[in-house]
């Protein structure tokens, strides 16, 4: 009789499993006492962490899969076609674990179907729910031949195949929207939100930066799961991103100078008090530093070089978010806000429980292509790639 084989224990998989257990407790405490008694939410600070980071952070992080998609699939650019499962799959989970941190963050959860029935259009949260009901649904359906590969399920495939480019194309549009409404969201409160980050343009400086950030985390992505599972990196593809992100990041740029500009914020962003020293992190850390980096072609073609000019990409989103969310409410509030130990365990299960379903989906399903197993110089750069080919391709 065979022996049962336990997976070996790791410091990942046991800090996995302490932050699982630790969520699992804090969740019963949660939807037994309640919000007050868990969470350093007020009357006057309603959204904390749960809604900055696990929501905003969440819909924003998940981007690349309407930009992926759209590039193959509308715009025909076929070179990013190994690269699009892993993108919907990391756009599926952002919005299945968005949903979940919402159901922390509302105080009647079970009445969250309400949404469906009773419809008030005039309401922008509204809009938010049923774009992220939809995008689900299609991030789902784009999911799915995954699925039906791995179970030899021909028939759905097929169906499904008929009506990927009109499905493609309504998850585009329904993302564009809730990336933008995000922004819209804020533009009801102008005199509560600090100047720094309230502007009429904060739909297109939601969309922008969801433009960019989405490529940088099909890159983060590419790059970690190149390592643990020790599959070839994609790195012409990925070169090939981090140009795209540079455009988008520049777009951004511009629209947050001329905010600067038009609605005279000069004084502001050289007070130096915390709002001016964060919103100078968020553009140096988030834009100048990943522009920079990603605009030198020996950093753009070097994974080690790709992966954390990406992570400057995110770091920037996450700080652009927290400031609009938290730090440009504080000031108005009246009430200092730190989120208290069981949101901060919350947000980590969230985060976890993410990343485990992926490295899940990476094992048993067909995510990526077949290919060979990586081998790399000491430089981190592939062997079976030359530079000069590498330069042609990415050029094309």
């Amino acid at each position: 009789m065979r022996s049962l084989k336990l997976p070996r224990i790791t410091f990942w998989r046991a800090l996995f499993g302490v932050i699982v257990a630790l969520g699992i407790v804090v969740t019963f405490i949660r939807y037994t006492k309640g919000l007050g008694a868990t969470t350093n939410l007020s009357d006057k600070f309603p959204w904390g962490l749960w809604i900055g980071f696990d929501i905003l952070c969440g819909v924003g992080l998940a981007a690349g899969g309407f930009v992926i998609a759209g590039s193959v699939y509308i715009f025909n650019l076929e070179r990013y076609r190994p690269i699009l499962r892993p993108a919907v799959l990391t756009a599926l989970l952002g919005y299945v674990f968005v949903v979940v941190a919402l159901l922390y963050d509302l105080g009647r959860p079970w009445n969250l179907w309400h949404l469906i029935i009773m419809w008030n259009p005039h309401s922008v949260m509204f809009e938010v729910g049923w774009c992220v009901i939809l995008y689900t649904a299609v991030l789902a359906l784009e999911f799915s031949p995954m699925l039906f590969e791995r179970f030899n399920l021909e028939r759905p495939s097929k169906i499904l195949h008929a009506i990927t480019i009109p499905l493609v194309i309504f998850g585009v549009i329904l993302s564009s929207l809730h990336q933008s409404s995000l922004g819209s969201l804020y533009l009801i409160v102008p005199e509560k939100l600090y100047p720094l980050w309230y502007s009429g343009n904060l739909p297109y400086l939601f969309f922008a930066s969801a433009v960019a950030v989405g490529p940088a985390m099909v890159i983060i992505e590419s790059y970690l799961s190149s390592r643990a599972f020790r599959r070839e990196i994609e790195l012409p593809i990925l070169s090939q991103l981090g140009r795209v992100t540079v455009v988008a990041l520049a777009v951004y740029f511009v629209l947050k100078i001329e905010d600067v500009l038009n609605d005279h914020l000069l004084p502001y962003i050289f007070t130096f008090n915390t709002e001016g020293i964060l919103w100078w992190a968020e553009i140096l850390l988030g834009v100048v530093v990943p522009i920079f980096m990603l605009s030198i072609t020996k950093i753009r073609l070097n994974k080690t070089g790709l992966f954390y000019s990406a992570l400057f990409v995110v770091l920037g989103f996450i700080l652009n978010r927290m400031n609009v969310s938290i730090t440009g409410i504080e000031r108005y509030a009246g009430a200092g806000y730190f989120p208290s130990v069981m949101e901060i365990v919350v947000t980590l299960f969230v985060v976890a429980l993410g990343i485990g379903t992926f490295a899940l989906a990476m094992r048993y399903l067909p995510v990526f292509p077949k290919e060979k197993e990586a081998t790399h110089d000491k430089n981190g750069e592939l062997e079976v790639v030359s530079l000069k080919s590498t330069l042609a391709r990415v050029n094309d």
